[in-house]
């Protein structure tokens, strides 16, 4: 496995202490991490084992939710939380339906922000904010997202294995709150989030310890806590279900049973 840069502090940033971006690339199979990530996603691999397979069907579930939307005839899209650049990024997906589709991909990490700059400087129509999920507020006044995205027309916003990063007393329900209120009418919210629920909710409370000594700690929760994100929004079909049996397509080994995967995801249209 190839490392990032030497490690040490790079732009203020700490690369000892694992980053919640850096230990999802490292369990894609990516190379843009370092040692103190790849530590971090071990010690979650030999808690999780299913940990791997469920950060995949993540990604699968945004290919087809992205697709889906792109379908229907929506071409903006912007990913909060985005994480480094990896295979199928959004902006990928959509352009297979719709090559005129606009990208803002939207992180808190300065390193991963500039990391995704430099391998997207060649990605017409697509640019990296270095924005707060917290401040919603702010990325949409972004002059570089108001460049890209017309608040006036659809948009589609990502927020895939993101909220869970929030705690209670942030309350992330208001957060996706203001982001609705944000949004024209025929945008969506494509959604993803851990939970307690299900057969592997011990392993999941477990891989929890390890990201309390990470960039930023997980808040487990339940069907109806996540559920309740998807307020004003209404459902596509199946619903908020295990990220394996959202219109799985046969591209992708399920779960077996789904519930391993212990990540809910739904899409949601205003």
């Amino acid at each position: 496995m190839n490392d990032m840069p030497a490690s040490g502090p790079i732009d203020g940033v700490n690369v000892q202490v694992p980053n919640v971006a850096r230990i999802y690339d490292y369990l894609l199979g990516g190379k843009d991490n370092y040692a103190a990530d790849r530590d971090a996603a071990e010690r979650l691999l030999a808690v999780a084992p299913e940990t791997a397979a469920t950060v995949r069907e993540n990604r699968a579930f945004l290919r087809r939710a992205v697709r889906l939307l792109a379908a229907e005839g929506v071409r903006q899209f912007v990913d909060i939380g985005a994480g480094l650049p990896t295979q199928a990024n959004v902006h990928e997906v959509a352009r297979e339906i719709a090559p005129d589709t606009r990208v803002v991909y939207v992180d808190n990490d300065p390193v991963v922000v500039a990391h995704g700059r430099a391998l997207l400087t060649d990605s017409p129509q697509v640019t990296v904010l270095e924005g707060d999920l917290r401040r919603p507020v702010d990325i949409f006044a972004d002059p570089a997202l108001r460049a890209l995205i017309d608040l006036d027309r659809p948009v589609a916003v990502l927020m895939l294995a993101v909220l869970h990063f929030v705690t209670d007393d942030q309350d992330p329900a208001s957060i996706v709150r203001r982001v609705r209120e944000l949004l024209p009418p025929g945008s969506a919210l494509i959604l993803s989030h851990v939970t307690s629920e299900g057969n592997r909710a011990e392993a999941a409370s477990t891989a929890k310890n390890v990201y309390d000594h990470a960039t930023a700690s997980i808040a487990l929760r339940t069907r109806p806590e996540i559920l309740a994100f998807f307020e004003g929004f209404e459902l596509e079909e199946p619903g908020l279900v295990y990220a394996p049996e959202w219109r799985p397509d046969g591209t992708e080994p399920i779960a077996s049973p789904p519930e391993a995967s212990f990540l809910f995801a739904g899409v949601g249209r205003r």
